[in-house]
């Protein structure tokens, strides 16, 4: 190690490292001092960029910030408002002068369906009526009948129990 502090110039890899502080390869470009300065104006221009994209997001952040402020000042201040409005106004007597009002205007209509209702239980009864007339003999009927197999099953458990 000594022999290559030692030395003007030593290599890396069998690289020649002139002591300008410039590295040189086989695969390096002619042109040397002026590459050197396109990639220095490069490396300039994106550290520039990055350091103004960082400054855009922070002020998207602090406008972002002004934003939520401004709704979290415009939620209290309509509660102040509703709440505000509410205790002004007789809800109370507003609401009971509504249901008044809207009593008076359904109580005709109220009448007018109590008549329909009457009217058609009148013909549902005149419509019943006959079928009802028809139906009660079969009723009676049923009735002897269940009575007749009734009397039957009970004649034939006395018979069976003795």
């Amino acid at each position: 190690m000594s022999s290559k502090a030692a030395s003007p110039s030593w290599s890396i890899r069998g690289l020649r490292v002139p002591q300008l502080g410039t590295i040189r390869s086989n695969f390096s470009c002619s042109k040397g001092l002026l590459h050197s300065a396109a990639m220095k104006f490069s490396l300039i221009a994106a550290v520039v960029l990055l350091a103004l994209a960082q400054g855009s997001f922070a002020q998207d952040a602090a406008d972002l910030e002004q934003v939520g402020q401004y709704f979290e000042e415009l939620k209290n201040k309509m509660t102040a408002d509703v709440t505000a409005f509410l205790s002004s106004q007789d809800l109370a007597g507003q609401a009971q002068t509504f249901v008044e009002d809207r009593k008076t205007q359904l109580e005709p209509l109220a009448t007018q369906i109590q008549e329909q209702l009457k009217t058609a239980a009148a013909k549902l009864e005149e419509h019943m009526k006959p079928l009802a007339e028809n139906v009660q003999p079969m009723v009676e009927n049923f009735q002897k009948q269940m009575e007749d197999l009734l009397k039957r099953l009970m004649d034939q458990t006395r018979s069976v129990a003795q």
